[in-house]
C-alpha cells in the first residue's frame, strides 16, 4: 500500500485536518541510516510530522524543515519536508540502546530527551526564512509539535503520531494525523475533538488494523464530520545530485581542494540524507578548481 496523506476541514468548516499513511517512507529512511528500534520511531515520527507540516504550508518550492534537540542517546534528528510532503533527514546517532515503557512499547521520550529544543524552519520562498523553537514538552515528538504550534504559532492543534516497529525490527505502520482549530471554533468543538482522540485510540492500532487515513480522520473527528480537500502521495525523496555536491566542493575554496587533489586518491562523498555516495578522482577535483 503506498504511503499518501489526506486534508481537508470539519463539516462547520472549523477545523483544518490531515491525517498520513507513511510505513513505506519510514521504512527507507530506517534503511538508510541503519537505525535501532528506538531511533526508528522517533525518526519515524518526526518523518510523519514533517510531511504533513510541509504539505499544509503550501508554498511552491517551499520546504520545512525540522531539527529536534533533547540531549537523548540519539543526539539530532533533522527532517527536511517539500511542498508536496516528499521528506528526507537524518540522526546523529542511529545505533542507540533499547528503551522501554513496559514491554513491546517503545520508549521514544527517553531516546529523544527532553532537555533541549524544537525548532521549525519554513522556507516561504521570500528573503529570510521563518525559525520558530520551543522548549521540548516530553521528547515523544507528537507532544512536542502540538506545543509547537500553540507557543510559536498560536494555533491550537492535536497531533498523534505512531510508528510500530516490528519484532524483527522492520516497520510494520507509521503514520499520523494533526489537527488544528480555526479561529471561530468553539468550546464544543473543541471538547468533541477531545473525545474523539480519545475514542478513536492510538494511531499505529488504527493503522495495523487497516485504517486508512480519511478512516482515521473519520473516527478521531466523528461527531464533526470531515470533508476531504486534497489527496496526496508522498514518498522519501532526496533532492541530491552531482552537481550540487560539486558546488559544495567548490565553496571549500582553492586552497583545501589543492590540497585534495594532491593526495592523488578518489574522493567519496556520501549524502547524508541518502546512501548516494558520488566519486571525484584527483581530475575531477582539478577541473573543479578551475572554477574556484
Amino acid at each position: 500500500m503506498k504511503d499518501y496523506l489526506v486534508r481537508g476541514m470539519s463539516m462547520d468548516g472549523l477545523v483544518k485536518v490531515v491525517a498520513i499513511r507513511s510505513t513505506e517512507l519510514v521504512r527507507r529512511g530506517a534503511e538508510i541510516m541503519k537505525t535501532a528500534p528506538n531511533a526508528t520511531a522517533a525518526f519515524g515520527r518526526a518523518l510523519t510530522a514533517a510531511s504533513m507540516m510541509g504539505n499544509m504550508q503550501k508554498v511552491e518550492n517551499g520546504s520545512m524543515t525540522l531539527q529536534i534537540r533533547g540531549g537523548g542517546p540519539i543526539g539530532t534528528i533533522t527532517v527536511v519536508s517539500d511542498a508536496e510532503g516528499n521528506v528526507r533527514g537524518y540522526v546523529t546517532e542511529p545505533n542507540v540502546p533499547l528503551v522501554e515503557k513496559h514491554p513491546g512499547k517503545l520508549d521514544v521520550g527517553a531516546t529523544v530527551g527532553k532537555d533541549g529544543t524544537l525548532t521549525v524552519i519554513r522556507d516561504m520562498q521570500m528573503k529570510e526564512p521563518y525559525v520558530g523553537q520551543i522548549p521540548l514538552v516530553s521528547g515523544e515528538i507528537g507532544d512536542d509539535v502540538t506545543a509547537y504550534f500553540a507557543q510559536s504559532e498560536q494555533i491550537p492543534t492535536a497531533c498523534a503520531l505512531g510508528v510500530l516497529v516490528d519484532t524483527d525490527c522492520s516497520v510494520k505502520v507509521a503514520g499520523g494525523y494533526l489537527l488544528q482549530l480555526l479561529p471561530g471554533a468553539s468550546e464544543e468543538t473543541a471538547v468533541a475533538l477531545e473525545q474523539g482522540i480519545k475514542n478513536a485510540g492510538a494511531v499505529t492500532t488504527m493503522l495495523a488494523d487497516g485504517l486508512t487515513p480519511e478512516d482515521i480522520l473519520g473516527q478521531v473527528c466523528a461527531d464533526l464530520g470531515v470533508v476531504f480537500m486534497e489527496t496526496t502521495d508522498i514518498s522519501y525523496k532526496c533532492y541530491c545530485s552531482r552537481e550540487r555536491v560539486e558546488a559544495a566542493l567548490i565553496s571549500l575554496g582553492k586552497e583545501e581542494l589543492a590540497e585534495i587533489a594532491a593526495e592523488g586518491k578518489t574522493l567519496p562523498v556520501e549524502c547524508q540524507f541518502c546512501d548516494t555516495v558520488y566519486e571525484f578522482t584527483p581530475e575531477d577535483i582539478r577541473e573543479l578548481l578551475k572554477k574556484v
